[in-house]
């Protein structure tokens, strides 16, 4: 099974949708959203994909009422964890939070295959040694949003094992829709 793992998009659908898409194309069957989603409405660029979305909300927790309603409609596929959030895919053990301190601090327990998390706004994966003698691989996706750095998601291979950090690419507007600047 292969995800896509975003984070911060703080509202900027174009982005997210464009993330999304490309991982859908490239085989992803699910997505993982690790926080500063914002407004709950910004899910309505990826839902008609089709794809099931697990989302915490982040320090940007925008209207949690309305996130919390739209998870409850069966047909968004929307997985609302709140704070955090503990779930098995394709077998794997996977926990995200937002907080990349928190995350580490999971990795620790070795409970999880992996564990995935937001807030830093740079994308890193890392493997972190657990108590239980293995390693555990923390993930941070970057901006979906391109909030002062460049728009990342990770793509990654639940079967393999292998993740990648990818650059969000916006389609190009149609000619009748660029701008032209004097």
């Amino acid at each position: 099974m292969k995800i896509c793992i975003v984070s911060d998009s703080h509202d900027h659908r174009d982005h997210l949708a464009a993330a999304v898409t490309e991982a859908r194309q490239l085989g992803a069957q699910a997505v993982l959203h690790c926080g500063d989603l914002v407004a709950p409405s910004t899910l309505h660029a990826i839902i008609p994909l089709g794809l099931p979305v697990h989302i915490v909300h982040g320090n940007n927790t925008g209207d949690l009422f309305h996130l919390s309603k739209l998870a409850q409609k069966a047909e968004n596929r929307v997985h609302y964890y709140g704070q955090d959030g503990s779930f098995i895919l394709h077998g794997r053990r996977i926990f995200i939070v937002h907080y990349p301190h928190y995350a580490k601090a999971m990795a620790l327990t070795g409970d999880y295959d992996f564990v995935c998390n937001g807030h830093e706004h740079h994308a890193v994966i890392e493997r972190i040694k657990n108590i239980k003698g293995g390693e555990t691989l923390r993930i941070d996706p970057g901006t979906v949003g391109g909030v002062s750095a460049p728009a990342t998601y990770v793509f990654g291979d639940l079967e393999k094992m292998e993740f990648e950090i990818r650059k969000v690419t916006l389609p190009k507007a149609p000619p009748d829709r660029q701008q032209a600047w004097a």
